[in-house]
């Protein structure tokens, strides 16, 4: 099994060129997105379970996964990981200051487990190039690489900010500390936000 990508070529114009140069982005190739009628039936063939069995045990999960989730708990996914809530907010000099209008978003966050995150890094990616005309030039496969980790901010995480709130919570208290300098805002890194995650 592989994962999809393609690459087509582009006109982008950076910073103020007049006239932009063509290089090739890429995108994943998306598939489309499966019925969860279709994910209950396929989990009941290999589990030997009846549908409306795996049917009543998928509706009880997910409102358990709501419910302790929104209760500020990280909450584990059988399989795939665990998922927790989170907020974007700006940070501020004085107490008085602190309101809820600080909150600019909330997020849901999903830490993969370590059998998934290998799954997908041995997984193979085929990425199809298209030039301009829409012509396919080339196919190139890339064999393992590495995978993203939320939790983890070296891998790749060009985070400016000090990390001084913590992940005080751990996986299973809410997290609530922060990155309060500003991070994870690359585009204003040093504005001052944090991101509680």
């Amino acid at each position: 099994m592989a994962l999809k990508v393609k690459a087509v070529e582009r006109l982008l114009k950076f910073d103020k060129e007049k006239e932009g140069k063509y290089r090739y982005v890429l995108s994943p190739d998306l598939y489309s997105s499966l019925d969860q009628d279709k994910v209950i039936k396929e989990a009941a063939s290999r589990s030997g379970v009846m549908e409306g069995v795996m049917q009543a045990c998928w509706d009880a999960a997910g409102e358990v996964i709501k419910a302790w989730a929104t209760e500020g708990h990280s909450v584990a996914l059988p399989g795939l990981g665990s998922m927790r809530f989170g907020l974007r907010s700006k940070a501020v000099e004085n107490v008085n200051d602190v309101k809820a209008g600080l909150i600019e978003s909330r997020r849901i966050i999903f830490t993969p487990s370590t059998d998934l995150k290998d799954e997908l890094a041995a997984t193979a990616i085929v990425i199809t190039c298209y030039d301009r005309t829409g012509k396919e030039v080339k196919r190139v496969t890339s064999n393992a690489g590495e995978v993203e980790d939320p939790e983890n901010e070296s891998g790749g995480n060009t985070n400016q900010g000090s990390n001084t709130g913590g992940n005080t919570g751990g996986n299973t208290g809410g997290n609530t500390g922060g990155n309060t300098g500003g991070g994870n805002q690359p585009s204003n890194p040093g504005s001052g936000g944090s991101d509680m995650n």
